[in-house]
């Protein structure tokens, strides 16, 4: 090879390595970036800014680093523009510096083994020009292979845990990563807990800290390999044989711990669901063993009554016989309102609810809260009655808890409960007071002090139970009342 050639070689190789290294990272973000009608434009954005700035920053000889401050700059001013989160933006292009400086500094070694294999020769020129075009070659396909293999690992990591990602490519896409297509409500990927997301600043710090650390580290062992002193090119590896075995073993580690960051959140996130789920349980558990409790209790004073009643129909008779009638009268309408109270109050037309509702208008009545309703229980039986209850008994006890925090003569609780065709609704609605604060999840954040992962979960309990009737749960809070609405269709 001549050495014009090798000049051409030379220039081609620096923007076709950038070139793969911008393709490589619109292929890594590719898959976050919103609805899929509009990821190519987005792609592009990315795909065309990375490579001017490379170019336009190495024509100006930018400090080393610079480069990766202003991606990463760039990542988190235009997240919302790529429907990115910027803790998200900000953490994956972390993660995709910190893969290419390992991959990179793996790849350095093996082309300092490979220097050392292939003997250079000492003439003619064009064997030293062609010797070099091959193993830099080698140097940049090593470097591409190894970084492909890295960030195909990270999204097979990252995937595992993001709602609704599937391990599919998409057909006609170019992108050869998982597609992560869940949304919030707005449409993006939202810096939310139970998720791979960092859920905020504090989270996103430890989440970044290792690979932040890995491409510190990748920076100065890149500004040690090469020195000149004295005229003379030294090569770190030269002089220190033993950095050969360390430089990539420690560039390996960094990337290990950013893999293993992410794992351990994603089973740190497994963890806080299994706790809610937990919960959840144990208070569905809880009520019902309360029902239970108030349902012996309620039958225990049955069989007492007609275990007395024998008793009290031989008093009668012996009123009767003595002519005492009008004290015999006055004793059955003594036993009359004493049986009253053995009844249940509200019948909805399933003893399941019965109690529920029951037992919910007995604690309304006595801390004063004006109790309305008007609940039947279907007479379909393709709604399981111990699902009904669960959602009567997370409504209500919510309704119950806001009421409790409202002086009397502002607050009331109201449960509507109606079949239209195949479907049930069901609607709560109570009075509160000050402001509510929605989650990501589009609930109201609990205002609770202690064990505030803990609380909250009612409405999610309902939710989950909606949906297994192919129904939904709306929120709706104005004017200081606050209303669920929920709906469940029959089962065919």
């Amino acid at each position: 090879m001549s050495e014009a050639g090798f000049q051409i070689f030379h220039q081609a190789y620096a923007v076709g390595a950038e070139l793969l290294y911008a393709l490589c990272l619109t292929l890594f973000l590719y898959p976050f970036m919103g609805e899929r009608e509009h990821r190519r434009k987005k792609g592009a954005a990315v795909f065309c800014v990375y490579l001017l700035t490379s170019l336009f920053l190495s024509r100006i000889a930018a400090p080393q680093g610079s480069f990766i401050l202003v991606l990463l700059l760039f990542l988190t001013a235009a997240s919302n523009a790529l429907e990115l989160g910027k803790h998200m933006a900000f953490l994956l292009g972390l993660l995709y510096w910190n893969a290419k400086i390992s991959s990179g500094l793996m790849a350095e070694s093996l082309f300092f083994i490979g220097e050392e294999l292939v003997p250079a020769p000492t003439e003619p020129p064009e064997a030293v020009y062609l010797r070099t075009t091959i193993l830099l070659t080698l140097l940049l396909l090593s470097h591409l292979v190894l970084f492909i293999i890295m960030l195909y690992a990270l999204l097979r990591r990252i995937k595992r845990r993001m709602p609704g990602g599937t391990f599919s490519p998409e057909r006609g896409s170019g992108s050869p990563f998982p597609d992560m297509s869940e949304r919030n409500s707005n449409g993006r990927f939202s810096d939310v807990p139970g998720q791979f997301l960092p859920s905020g600043l504090l989270e996103l710090c430890y989440m970044s800290l290792i690979p932040a650390a890995g491409i510190l580290f990748g920076q100065m062992i890149a500004g040690l390999l090469y020195e000149i002193k004295d005229g003379q090119l030294l090569q770190l590896y030269e002089r220190h044989p033993v950095f050969l075995a360390v430089v990539p073993l420690l560039a390996l580690l960094f990337y290990t711990g950013g893999y293993l960051t992410i794992l351990f959140q994603q089973e740190m996130a497994v963890l806080r669901e299994e706790q809610a789920a937990a919960f959840v349980e144990r208070r569905q558990v809880q009520a019902i063993r309360a029902r239970i409790q108030e349902a012996e209790q309620f039958y225990s004073r049955i069989r007492r009554i007609r275990h007395e009643t024998r008793g009290h129909l031989n008093n009668i008779k012996g009123m009767l016989h003595n002519g005492e009638y009008a004290y015999a009268e006055d004793y059955i309408f003594r036993m009359d309102e004493s049986m009253g109270g053995f009844e249940l109050t509200l019948r909805t037309g399933n003893p399941v609810t019965d109690v529920i509702v029951n037992d919910k208008r007995q604690q309304c009545e006595d801390q004063g809260i004006p109790f309305r309703t008007d609940f039947h229980y279907p007479d379909s039986g393709s709604f399981d009655a111990f699902d009904v209850g669960i959602v009567l008994q997370n409504l209500l006890q919510n309704a119950l808890e806001a009421c409790e925090k409202i002086s009397e003569g502002e607050r009331f609780i109201s449960l509507a409960g109606r079949r239209k065709g195949r479907f049930l609704l069901i609607e709560v609605k109570n009075s509160f007071a000050g402001d509510l604060v929605f989650g990501a999840d589009g609930l109201p954040v609990t205002d609770k002090k202690t064990d505030v992962s803990m609380h909250g979960i009612g409405l999610s309990s309902v939710r989950r139970i909606a949906e297994k009737y192919m129904g939904e749960m709306e929120v709706c809070p104005e004017n200081q009342i606050f209303r669920v609405t929920v709906m469940v269709q029959e089962k065919s």
